[in-house]
């Protein structure tokens, strides 16, 4: 009987267990098709989302139907117990387009990141579908529209930036229900502004703040916001108009900031606002920036910040007194402040002996100020000062003695008033310093030998100092394999220099230009970004290139030298090279065809030598081209039309004294940025393109963003911290202007916009679309065949300072409109067979007569031939008057003009006299003045008027 029940039981069980595992399988098979199934649709998702979007470097390439499981894909990262995708990050500075509606279907991630990419468009709404989400970064792109107020709904949200976009509209206020936010980053999102502060006190475990550029104007009381935030450690206002906020904080204000730091720059604040920044600076903050406001001092609360580690008040526009700034710095605060940066503001004063106070001070940066005096020697004796930067200042005397005391790592100097350096054994103890500029320092005559003691350096910049002097042969070898950055230009250095391809390490930089260097260029390391040798006296050819496998050389400067023979054929090793300035020097022969390999090259400049042929067809693989002049050679054939059609981004084009023939091509109208174009001194024919209009920068108001400069940076390291000095080229062009040949540089060359056509074949007419280039400055189309009439049209081309028409076939009379061109400052009209009066005009009157001569038909001023109706009546004589009658005539003329004159005096002084001591009559007769002066105004433009009517 126990054996039956014993038997019964267990089969109960048996049945209960089986029954069990068979519900956790079909539970399991369950789970794991809906697996499977969310899989496939998360898997499309990512394709239909990667094929909305362009994608240039391949980022995305391992994203394919066929490929491995999306788990795998670059950026994707799934959870390993379910296969749901929970993370995707693409942060890669390359993906363009926009975000695909499908990424809806991720319903699991938890962290999306798709900053710094090039995506557009609005930021889909459906990002607040994504309630799972904790991170969501959409930084740095291009979206544009309001910010989705949905996303209020991810009240998960640790993380959220949204920053430099172009977004507009107000912050949501729906932002308030992120309260497990930490981090919210706004910063140059774009036109927004908040309508309301107050969700933000919701955040209450917000630990990071950043609102760049969004108007705070309107937002009374913020600082109590701000003080509500408990756990607030980093704030972020710049941009924000702070300066207009009328109630700030309120009077019952009693909290206390958690803040560590805060920045506070561009909201043009001044020395009032220390009022309500009080709150917010506790023992807690370490970083402070006040940059790029407007304030006259620096309250001695700050120097009682114990904490502060940071200081900032860069660009400050008002006049402070530095010395005042170092006393009311000096409590506590002097004791831990490691960081001191003040550049580009209005500093005036010394750097006086205060500064021994600040002995933690690590890097100090007082450049671009209007500080003077002397340097104190206090300065040199600062334990732990790493980085110095008093460039760009009024400081004078002789550098003390004390900076052989000195452990800093980089020392700035340069642009000052300096007398020069102590003597060799005080420099000489500069045995930590890694970079020293002192251009500008007065260094010389003699070179500073002491410089090749300084084992450590990386970096050297003694240019301009007036060194009239060889350099050492042993200088050369002081520092091998280490040297980065070398400029000893605008010097009077002489002799030769020996091999420099073992001295330098990688992406370095070389500038000797302007000095008096000679013989031949040595061989340079295969390693340099950037080589320039302009401007001495150099010899010889230019092969040396052909022994730089070079890739990564950016810059190549060897103009105004005298070198010679032919330009190599192994540019193809130029992988990098963005400019090429071979200049006037002797060079010869015809272009390699190895010049289209240089693909990144955005300068050609070789004006001024003598080369010869047609241009390679090569040339026009160099499509980031901005800037070509191949002037002043002995080029040949056509201009070619591929210019036009390959090299879009064209700004300069200049062609000019060459043997080039045939006719101008129509494809050069393609250029649309074209501002400088220069044909003159060759042999072409045939018209003057019509489509000259399509030229758009001649059209349109404004200049483009700087083509002229050409930057590229190298990287400096310094211990555990690098400093990025930017590197620029900057264009110019030698062309004729108001008559003569003038350079052009930088901001002069950046407004020019001119056309040369002269010292040409061309024929025909001027065609009248060439009138609607209002924005061109200079149009010189002298020393041809053209004729028929000058375009009426001409005088809407208000802008120009220069017109040369002459020495050509014109016929007809000078357009009255150009009595509007009133900004002409040089205008030649010889030589043609124009006729008629020249129009009365400020400007038209105001040339030299030569500049009209040889037009038999011209008259009028500044001419001396008068106009027909010009000549003055002559006073008939009376035939067969006696001798007494004539005196009788002169009798009565000269009682005539005594008694005129003297009624014109009374008369004149009756009415004078009225208008001066009777206000009433004054104020009459001038307000009839004013009204007759109107009515024949009005007469005069509806006769106009009339007259154009008729002839229309």
């Amino acid at each position: 009987m126990i054996t039956n029940i014993f038997i019964f039981v267990m089969h109960v069980y048996g049945l209960i267990f089986f029954s069990l595992l068979l519900l956790c399988l079909e539970t399991a098979t369950s789970n794991h098709l809906g697996a499977v199934g969310g899989y496939d649709k998360e898997r499309d998702a990512l394709l239909q989302f990667k094929a909305n979007l362009q994608d240039p470097y391949g980022i995305l390439s391992t994203w394919t139907a066929d490929g491995d499981e999306c788990c795998k894909w670059d950026g994707v990262t799934c959870n390993r117990k379910t296969g749901h995708i929970t993370m995707l990050d693409i942060n890669s500075g390359a993906l363009g387009g926009q975000i695909s509606h499908a990424l809806h279907n991720l319903s699991y991630l938890t962290h999306l990141d798709l900053s710094i990419n090039s995506l557009y468009g609005a930021i889909p709404t459906f990002i607040g579908s994504l309630t799972r989400l904790r991170y969501l970064n959409l930084g740095s792109n291009h979206f544009n529209g309001t910010i989705p107020r949905s996303i209020g709904s991810l009240t998960k949200l640790k993380y959220l930036d949204l920053s430099d976009n172009s977004l507009y509209g107000t912050i949501p206020s729906e932002f308030g229900n992120l309260t497990n936010l930490q981090r919210l980053e706004l910063g140059d999102v774009g036109r927004c502004t908040v309508e309301n502060l107050e969700w933000l006190s919701h955040l209450s475990r917000l630990e990071v703040f950043e609102i760049y550029g969004v108007s705070l104007a309107k937002q009374n009381y913020w600082v109590d916001v701000i003080l509500s935030l408990r756990k607030l450690s980093d704030l972020g206002l710049g941009g924000c108009e702070l300066s207009e906020v009328m109630h700030p904080y309120s009077s019952s204000l009693n909290s206390s900031s958690s803040i560590v730091s805060l920045s506070l720059e561009q909201n043009n604040l001044n020395s009032s606002m220390y009022r309500w920044l009080f709150p917010l600076t506790t023992n807690k903050l370490r970083d402070l920036s006040l940059s790029s406001n407007t304030l006259d001092l620096v309250p001695k609360y700050l120097g009682n910040l114990c904490n502060l580690t940071s200081f900032y008040m860069l660009e400050n526009s008002a006049v402070v007194n530095f010395p005042d700034i170092l006393n009311n710095l000096s409590g506590c605060a002097s004791h831990r402040l490691q960081d001191l940066f003040v550049r580009g503001s209005q500093f005036i004063g010394s750097v006086s002996d205060e500064i021994q106070k600040f002995s933690s001070l690590e890097q100090l940066d007082l450049s671009d100020n209007h500080l003077n005096g002397t340097i104190s020697d206090k300065l040199w004796e600062l334990p732990r000062l790493t980085n110095l930067n008093i460039s760009f200042n009024y400081f004078r005397g002789v550098i003390s003695g004390n900076i052989g005391r000195s452990k800093t790592l980089v020392i700035d100097l340069s642009k000052n008033p300096l007398q020069g350096v102590p003597p060799t054994y005080h420099m000489s103890n500069l045995s930590y310093v890694r970079i020293i500029d002192l251009s500008s320092c007065k260094l010389g005559p003699g070179f500073p030998k002491w410089i090749q003691t300084l084992k450590n350096l990386s970096y050297l910049d003694i240019s301009n100092n007036g060194i009239s002097d060889t350099t050492p042969l042993e200088f050369w070898d002081a520092w091998p394999s280490r040297l980065k950055y070398l400029n000893l230009s605008s010097n009077n250095i002489t002799g030769k220099i020996p091999d420099l391809s073992s001295n330098f390490i990688s992406r370095s930089v070389i500038d000797l230009s302007s000095n008096n260097l000679c013989g031949l260029i040595p061989n340079v390391s295969s390693t340099l970004a950037s080589l320039n040798l302009s401007r001495n006296k150099f010899n010889g050819g230019i092969f040396f290139l052909c022994q730089m496998v070079n890739r990564t050389l950016e810059f190549l400067d060897l103009s105004h030298n005298v070198l010679s023979g032919q330009l190599p054929d192994c540019l193809w090793n130029f992988k990098e090279l963005k400019v090429l300035n071979l200049g006037h020097n002797n060079l010869f022969g015809r272009l390699p065809a190895s010049l289209g390999y240089v693909a990144q090259l955005e300068v050609l400049y070789l004006h001024g030598n003598e080369f010869f042929g047609e241009l390679p067809l090569s040339l026009k693989y160099c499509t980031n081209l901005n800037f070509l002049d191949l002037g002043a050679n002995k080029f040949s054939g056509n201009v070619p039309a591929w210019i036009g059609e390959n090299l879009s981004g064209l700004y300069a084009l200049i062609l000019g004294s060459n043997n080039f023939a045939g006719t101008i091509p129509l494809q050069l109208c393609q250029l649309a940025n074209l501002q400088i174009l220069d044909l003159s001194m060759n042999h072409l024919h045939g018209t003057i393109p019509w489509c000259f209009n399509n030229l758009t920068s001649m059209v349109q108001d404004g200049s483009l963003a700087p083509p002229y400069l050409h930057p590229y940076s190298t990287i400096f390291g310094i211990s555990d911290r690098g400093i990025i000095t930017d590197q620029e080229y900057i264009d110019h062009v030698m062309i004729e202007w108001l008559g003569d040949e003038r350079e052009f540089i930088r901001t002069n060359l950046e407004l020019l916009k001119m056309i040369d056509l002269s010292r040409n074949n061309l024929t025909g007419q001027i065609p009248y679309e060439l009138t609607n280039l209002c924005e061109l400055l200079a149009l010189n189309l002298s020393n041809n065949a053209l004729l028929g009439e000058i375009p009426q049209q001409v005088g809407q081309m208000k802008k120009l300072l220069a017109l040369d028409l002459s020495r050509n076939s014109f016929s007809g009379g000078i357009p009255s409109s150009m009595s509007q061109m009133t900004s002409l400052s040089y205008l030649d009209l010889s030589s043609n067979h124009l006729s008629g009066r020249i129009p009365s005009g400020t400007q038209l009157q105001s040339f030299d007569p030569s500049k009209y001569e040889k037009n038999t038909g011209l008259c009028g001023p500044p001419l001396s031939k008068k106009c027909p109706g010009d000549e003055e009546p002559e006073i008939p004589s009376v035939v067969g008057e006696s001798g007494g009658d004539v005196e009788d005539i002169d009798e009565f003329w000269g009682w005539f003009y005594i008694g005129g004159g003297t009624g014109f005096a009374t008369g004149f002084w009756i009415v004078c006299g009225t208008l001066l001591l009777n206000r009433r009559a004054r104020h009459v007769f001038f307000l009839f003045y004013d009204s007759l002066k109107d009515w024949i105004y009005l007469k005069a433009v509806l006769c106009i008027v009339n007259l154009k009517t008729v002839d229309t």
